[in-house]
């Protein structure tokens, strides 16, 4: 903390007001605290084997070829001083740390661990690299560093002019007027193709800005329509173009095209019968979707509205669709990273109330004279701040100068006293 108040003799002096510096204080520990689940990074997250979703670190020092990831506890404890890449979260994951990715390393925190962990994904991501441009980040050639987002099925990282199947391809991605984003996840351009099945959704799991909103209906005859060529299902891609058959391959079975679900039927919400994300005997698509498999012409990352995972259906047959193209985790609630950041807060929030609790009982237990010393103590620092602003022109910013007079101030109080 003094560390913020000291000056450099070279340059000019930066100031900011009490509030301000509280402020960013605070929103610097809130975000640390949604990154990393609320880990507190005390332990070693091997023994809960393939988190649903967790902070991950890579360390190249010891992982030089990027294929090796650690748990919070272990970047701090086994890998301080290294070069630590942070990849925010990934799920399904298990800490490397110490296994054979790390040659002659091992975990301080927890030895024994198994060689390898052969359900791990690792992307380019572990060797500092994003997005189809393959740049790190923060990129040392660019000008400005420029805000990516990561695709939640490859949970690769990429840049807004990057996320076309063709450099040329302009993408509108859905934002508000200020520039906040109007969708919960991404599904980029190379992870379109996995999850064209998607298309046969009510368009109401699309994010669109107001440009879109205003228009729905090009969109809804394009679902409704069959397409005239046999054997291929026709449904809009994410920019509203038709689709074919993936990859144009052979080995798709004959589709019924009446058996397109009418997007202007009712929502799955509107079904009290239906447990949303659960395995349910009736298919909300009324689609066997092993047999209508569909893929855009040209690949389009997709923008998917808040909440658009509750609308999935979950019988058998989606649920082992899903799991044939190994992304059931759609279906699990707690792998989005809006739940992820919403447990993170909670965890937050019941830890600060636990501190308050615990600072509560200290004084508590604290005898006559122990309270009277600190409730003095706070009376001293309460009088010293008050005389400061009583006595400070308001219209001037408070420096670090000003601080330090404050605790002098105080020092000479105590000692008078």
């Amino acid at each position: 903390m003094a560390d913020v108040f000291d000056d450099d003799e070279n340059e000019t002096e930066q100031t900011v007001s009490l509030n301000e510096y509280l402020e960013q204080v605070e929103h610097q520990e809130l975000e640390a605290d949604l990154v990393l689940g609320g880990d507190e990074g005390k332990e070693c997250t091997y023994a809960k084997g393939y988190m649903k979703r967790q902070a991950i670190f890579s360390c190249l020092t010891c992982a030089p070829d990027g294929n090796g990831g650690v748990c919070t506890a272990c970047s701090l404890s086994c890998h301080d001083g290294h070069e630590i890449i942070e990849l925010w979260t990934k799920r399904k994951f298990k800490c490397d740390c110490g296994n054979s990715k790390f040659g002659a390393g091992y975990c301080k925190l927890l030895p024994s661990k198994d060689s390898e962990n052969e359900e791990n994904a690792y992307n380019q991501n572990f060797k500092g690299k994003y997005c189809t441009c393959g740049r790190p980040y923060p990129d040392p050639d660019a000008e400005e560093q420029v805000e990516m987002i990561q695709c939640c099925i490859c949970e690769d990282w990429f840049h807004e002019e990057h996320l076309g199947h063709e450099s040329t391809n302009e993408v509108k991605i859905p934002v508000d007027e200020e520039g906040e984003p109007l969708y919960e996840d991404l599904i980029c351009h190379k992870c379109s193709s996995i999850c064209s099945f998607l298309h046969l959704y009510p368009p109401t799991i699309w994010a669109s800005d107001k440009e879109h909103a205003a228009t729905p209906s090009k969109e809804k005859d394009v679902a409704a329509t069959p397409s005239k060529e046999k054997d291929v299902v026709s449904a809009p891609s994410a920019s509203g173009s038709s689709s074919k058959l993936e990859d144009g391959t052979s080995d798709i079975r004959d589709a019924d095209p009446a058996a397109v679900p009418d997007v202007n039927a009712k929502s799955p919400h509107d079904d009290k019968d239906v447990v949303l994300g659960e395995k349910s005997v009736t298919c909300l698509l009324g689609v066997d979707l092993s047999a209508t498999e569909l893929a855009s012409e040209k690949s389009q990352p997709m923008f998917l509205a808040k909440n658009w995972r509750e609308a999935l259906c979950g019988c058998a047959k989606c649920s082992d669709f899903y799991a044939k193209k190994g992304i059931s985790y759609l279906l699990d609630k707690e792998d989005s990273i809006a739940e992820y950041e919403r447990m993170a807060k909670q965890k937050r929030d019941e830890k600060m109330q636990q501190q308050e609790g615990a600072e509560l009982n200290l004084l508590n237990n604290l005898g006559h004279v122990e309270k009277l010393e600190i409730l003095s103590g706070i009376n001293d620092m309460k009088d010293e701040i008050r005389s400061f602003l009583q006595n400070y022109d308001a219209s001037k910013p408070i420096t670090s100068n000003d601080i330090h007079q404050v605790f002098e101030n105080l020092k000479k109080r105590r000692r008078m006293d």
